[in-house]
């Protein structure tokens, strides 16, 4: 049977293909926006961990000058707050003496949250005060 000069058999898709075809996709499409959003949501912690890494360092390289001009750690609870990338950050800063004399183990420790309960990144020195660099 023709219509219009062409066969009847190929007129084009069936509605049953058609739904199908609808419904592999509306499968489809979900999954792949979560995978999409996990992306994006991994690729935010990672610079987050990466501004934290930079002020860990900059109050690292602080500190170090500190104790090269004063010869000493300075005492009491070092804690504070830096602004980068428009959002606050807080870091800490705890000593630890250790079995070698002359040597202090010092963690410089950045986070997102005020509490100071579990840091974004964690740099980890060792000072000698009273040696200079």
């Amino acid at each position: 049977m023709l219509i219009n000069g062409k066969s009847a058999e190929s007129s084009g898709f069936t509605l049953v293909e058609v739904m199908v075809a609808l419904a592999i996709v509306a499968t489809a499409v979900p999954a792949l926006l979560f995978a999409l959003f996990q992306q994006l949501d991994g690729t935010e912690y990672l610079r987050d961990r990466s501004i934290a890494s930079w002020i860990a360092t900059d109050r690292m390289s602080e500190l170090r000058l500190v104790v090269a001009k004063q010869g000493a750690v300075p005492k009491g609870e070092l804690l504070g707050e830096t602004r980068l990338a428009e959002r606050d950050w807080y870091w800490w800063i705890e000593q630890q003496a250790t079995e070698i004399p002359g040597f202090i183990r010092v963690d410089v420790k950045v986070s997102l949250e005020v509490e100071r309960t579990q840091p974004l990144h964690t740099l980890t020195a060792f000072v000698t005060p009273g040696v200079r660099p």
